[in-house]
């Protein structure tokens, strides 16, 4: 028997599991509408679990992401727009780039 997860339901999973800080609210949006995209797109539901999610997925800003992948060694320059812009640009060629908020940015760990 499956539930149907509402935005609410899957917030209130988080702070349930005591990870309410693990992502902002805007990432938890974008991150439940991922999964709602590839629940359609393959045709099979999801089983929430939010202790995977939170093992599969970050969040965090361009500055940490650049650091985290050495990629301040990859042609990185003074113009922080094209950094960010280079940042994004990576993620997406790996395959793991989820959104954006107006801060952070939200991808699948690798």
């Amino acid at each position: 028997m499956k539930t149907t997860v509402s935005f609410g339901d899957f917030v209130q999973a988080f702070k349930d599991m005591g990870r309410e800080n693990q992502f902002s609210i805007d990432a938890l949006n974008i991150l439940f509408e991922h999964i709602e995209e590839c629940e359609e797109s393959l045709g099979e539901e999801y089983e929430l679990d939010v202790v995977g999610i939170c093992c599969e997925y970050a969040e965090a800003t361009w500055q940490e992401i650049a650091n985290d992948y050495l990629l301040h060694d990859k042609s990185l320059d003074d113009e922080e727009e094209e950094n960010k812009v280079k940042v994004l640009d990576y993620l997406a060629d790996e395959g793991v780039l989820i959104g954006e908020t107006d801060e952070t940015i939200v991808y699948r760990q690798f």
